[in-house]
């Protein structure tokens, strides 16, 4: 996933924005923005399990 982030200028003011490849996302302030793809990247990162088969058959 291609993770971007950048600042727009609204009519509203300035925000910065996340685009994780074909979608965005507008935050307020840089901290946020960052705040956000930090999180973002910590749940991509972490282990996750895959179903065994009786789990896929039983959904």
């Amino acid at each position: 996933m291609n993770i971007v982030i950048r600042p727009l200028t609204m009519a509203r003011g300035n925000c910065w924005q996340v685009r994780m490849d074909q979608h965005s996302v507008s935050f307020r302030s840089e901290t946020e923005a960052r705040h956000f793809v930090d999180t973002l990247q910590a749940r991509l990162r972490a282990p996750h399990a895959l179903p065994t088969l009786e789990q896929r058959v039983a959904s």
